[in-house]
């Protein structure tokens, strides 16, 4: 399991994705260009002692990225609130990349047309969205749960 960013816009919400990958011992996509800058000093200056514990991939651009994955045949989840089918309902396999959009903008409709899902987490209809980082959160925690993939083992429910 993976967990992408596509050009974060905002460090902070990038480093609550990256310290929730390193905890859940999946490993983080950056698809750039991003709203700030990259790198291990600028996250370590954020506060971020986490990244030890997670393996981070830098992609200079989404083409870049897409190359990567079809090579190693893994499928392209995009967390969107244009998504038809709710997450819950989504078979998750253990080699999936989940991704989430920018947070002023989404993902271009190039990156919805290479996905092989779009998911949406079903809220109230008259609400906007989520916090990417909440939403990431969200569909990651079920994606382990059905895949057994949490690093304590099989949670039952």
């Amino acid at each position: 399991m993976r967990l992408a960013l596509y050009q974060p816009d905002i460090p902070q919400n990038a480093g609550t994705l990256i310290r929730l990958a390193a905890c859940m011992g999946v490993a983080v996509d950056i698809v750039e260009p991003a709203g700030f800058p990259v790198s291990d000093r600028a996250f370590r200056r954020a506060g971020l002692d986490y990244l030890g514990h997670v393996e981070i991939v830098r992609h200079l651009s989404f083409a870049a990225f897409e190359s990567e994955r079809r090579k190693a045949g893994r499928r392209l989840v995009l967390i969107t609130t244009r998504g038809s089918t709710p997450h819950h309902d989504v078979a998750f396999e253990t080699g999936d990349v989940l991704m989430v959009g920018r947070e002023s903008a989404g993902v271009p409709d190039e990156v919805h047309a290479a996905a092989d899902m779009r998911v949406r987490i079903p809220m109230q209809p008259e609400l906007r969205s989520l916090n990417v980082a909440v939403a990431g959160a969200m569909v990651l925690g079920e994606a382990l749960r059905q895949t057994s993939g949490f690093p304590c083992g099989p949670i039952e429910g």
